[in-house]
């Protein structure tokens, strides 16, 4: 059995009046102690519950660009109120504190936590850090990190079962303050670092996108081309659970506010949107649109980015079809070969969408590609990226207006980074 190497997350946050000019710090440890990175940002007018979250959420992403995903972790912070409230023995009663809970939360899931509280004399690293935050903004500068004094030796070890570390990987698109990385033997950087949080001034060096190859596969010798899988917004038939395939619905009003949502997130660091491709089906399309406006990109259509035919079945709700047609049903589900009465199989859906994929990464290679689709084909990449069987397509679920993001390596396999991401509809 593989012993799994342990961290210490020690984050903290203030407030120079409550609310007043705030700032966070965090730093990442191992087990011996050792300073593994550091994360510091000044985020204007604050709370100090505010800043201390902002802390945490810091620490737990420097700690995901370590590639220490499913580790055991300790997070020690001298906050009562985020200990408690994390670990469930509290409820988040305030309104402006539950994004921030509910995002500390969905990271914290992707480790194996422990959570301390600790007085605030032994929280002096991560509370000098967000002085310093706020001390550097006060002089109209920067934070810089100035204390990582030594380097993992290797990769983070996990337990069998647990989830491998992916050194570089934003998790769900959203974006956290720069951490700063330690050196490794040869002089480059032993991580890379987070992009910064939508809307702020990341701390450090604020860098794009790195579409580099790291974790578990070599570095690659190019960037990588990234495909931002957005799933159209919500038409008439989306609302009623109905199979939605070739007919050819517009957005609702709902679902035009969707595609602007995801159309001003993509218009933001970290993204750097290039090129758009889209789907010709009028859903698909106006979604694109929404972002072309928002980035003034052209849309470009592939027709192999439609979704499935249905056939007979396209305007019906699955219980209907049971009803009508259980054996064509229970053979479908069955089989990715058999296709709906009057339609298209799954294994010939999937053909088209590797053509549409090897096209348009071809194309746009090294480049960040929004690709507009529907629910089969963003599927249908994310399982040829994952190299899973055809049955994978009922194990996951895609809500409207969506995102995902799957990286293509040129030397190297694809890297699934993200999978139905809706931060921007909440």
């Amino acid at each position: 059995m593989t012993v799994a190497v342990g961290f210490i997350v020690e984050a903290d946050g203030g407030s120079r009046g409550n609310p007043g000019p705030a700032g966070y710090g965090a730093v990442v440890k191992d087990d011996a102690g050792r300073v593994l990175a550091e994360a510091a940002e000044s985020i204007g007018t604050a709370t100090n519950n505010v800043a201390e979250y902002r802390g945490l959420i810091a620490g737990l992403r420097a700690l995901l660009a370590l590639g220490a995903e499913g580790g055991q972790v300790e997070v020690r912070m001298d906050s009562k109120l985020v200990i408690e409230q994390m670990a469930g023995r509290w409820k988040v009663k305030h309104e402006g504190l539950r994004p921030l809970a509910l995002e500390a939360a969905g990271l914290a899931r992707r480790f194996r936590v422990t959570w301390t509280w600790i007085p605030r004399e032994r929280n002096s690293h991560a509370d000098r850090l967000a002085n310093e935050a706020m001390d550097a903004a006060a002089r109209g500068e920067t934070w810089q990190s100035s204390e990582i004094t030594s380097a993992p030796e290797s990769t983070p070890a996990v337990e069998p079962g647990a989830a491998p570390p992916n050194t570089d990987a934003p998790s769900l698109f959203d974006d956290a303050p720069v951490a700063r990385a330690p050196a490794a033997a040869d002089g480059r950087a032993g991580a890379e670092a987070a992009d910064g949080r939508v809307g702020t001034e990341a701390a450090g060096t604020v860098t794009s996108h790195d579409r580099r190859g790291h974790g578990w596969m070599p570095r690659a010798s190019r960037v990588a081309t990234s495909l931002l899988l957005l799933r159209h917004g919500q038409t008439p038939l989306s609302v009623e659970k109905r199979f939605s395939g070739l007919g050819d619905p517009s957005l609702t009003p709902t679902g035009l506010a969707q595609a602007e949502a995801a159309a001003l997130r993509l218009s933001r660091q970290p993204y750097e949107v290039e090129v758009i491709v889209a789907s010709p089906l009028a859903r698909a399309r106006q979604t694109a649109e929404a972002v072309a406006a928002r980035t003034g990109l052209t849309v470009l259509v592939d027709d192999d980015l439609r979704e499935t035919d249905f056939g007979q079945w396209e305007g019906h709700t699955f219980a209907e079809i049971q009803q009508r047609w259980p054996r064509e049903l229970a053979a479908w589900l069955a089989d990715p070969d058999v296709a709906p009465p009057g339609g298209e199989s799954f294994a010939s859906t999937a053909r088209r969408v590797e053509q549409a994929r090897d096209r348009i990464v071809k194309a746009h290679e090294g480049r960040s590609v929004v690709v507009v689709s529907h629910v089969t084909p963003i599927k249908m990449l994310v399982r040829f990226a994952l190299g899973a069987p055809p049955e994978a397509l009922y194990r996951m679920h895609l809500d409207l207006a969506c995102l995902s993001a799957i990286d293509y390596y040129a030397d190297g396999p694809a890297v699934v980074r993200a999978l139905n991401d809706t931060a921007h509809l909440s």
